[in-house]
């Protein structure tokens, strides 16, 4: 599904433990072109902008296309991650809570510098539950925790989205009725939308890092898709964002302008929230 713009105002916030820096070593064999290092897909892992970049950022789009290279055809240890889960917890909330815990207790805050010595080096969804399974942590920062989470919700039955904004990425799953949540957001005219930030070690589910208060974002809501360059074609709609609280704060966003949305792949080098 397209990704549409959404407006976040939020009424609380809470704060976030600091983790560690570790350094880690590449899980699988790339091979590199023009100072870009690519996939099989050939997705480039070490850009996210361009049509063969991971989240394939535009001046006015992005499709996080690394998300479905763990999808449909190509579901593996990620998504079969989300059943098994799925299966041990047959409580919704209860299993959202699990996933979460899951990704954000077992992938332990890294730079991509200090892991590849790229300034940029996306891993996919695979390739981190493989580390868990073999060393039962893996190591990566917001981009990473961001597709794990986002594909086992898929995996467990969730609807899922990605979502960017200056600096930082982070996943969103549909759970109406979590009173849990910092805040709820409405998008694509639906309510139930949780933040899933698990880049912090003591995060819970549905808290929101203050950075990204009234700030503009993008949310593409994943599915399995070909992982191939692809624009979309629907164009973005207004979104509400709903607080916890039961009060709302409406108002419309214009998609993202070309300086601003340029402004914003400068500043996407992703990093841990605090």
């Amino acid at each position: 599904m397209i990704g549409v713009l959404i407006g976040l105002i939020l009424i609380v916030v809470a704060g976030l433990a600091v983790t560690d820096y570790v350094s880690a070593t590449p899980s699988a064999i790339f091979h590199e072109e023009d100072g870009d290092v690519f996939d099989d897909w050939d997705i480039a892992r070490t850009r996210s902008f361009g049509e063969d970049g991971f989240y394939q950022l535009s001046e006015t789009n992005f499709r996080p296309v690394i998300a479905f290279e763990s999808l449909g055809e190509e579901a593996g240890l990620a998504y079969n991650m989300g059943t098994q889960i799925a299966a041990k917890y047959p409580d919704q909330k209860q299993r959202a809570e699990a996933i979460f815990s899951f990704v954000r207790d077992r992938v332990n805050y890294a730079t991509d510098t200090d892991q590849f010595g790229y300034d940029e080096f996306a891993q996919n969804a695979d390739e981190l539950v493989a580390a868990i399974d073999q060393d039962g942590v893996a190591y990566g920062d917001c981009e990473d925790s961001t597709v794990l989470l986002a594909v086992i919700y898929k995996g467990a039955g969730y609807r899922s989205a990605i979502a960017v904004g200056p600096g930082h990425t982070a996943a969103m799953v549909y759970l109406p009725g979590y009173n849990k949540a910092t805040a709820v957001f409405e998008l694509w005219g639906e309510s139930g939308w949780v933040w899933a930030e698990a880049t912090g070690r003591n995060n819970p589910l549905g808290w929101v890092p203050k950075q990204i208060v009234n700030t503009e974002v993008a949310v593409y809501e994943i599915s399995a898709e070909e992982i191939a360059s692809s624009k979309p074609t629907n164009a973005p709609s207004v979104a509400i964002t709903k607080a916890s609280n039961g009060g709302s704060s409406r108002g419309p966003f214009p998609f993202f302008g070309v300086i601003g949305f340029l402004w914003l792949m400068s500043l996407f080098r992703r990093r841990r929230v605090r």
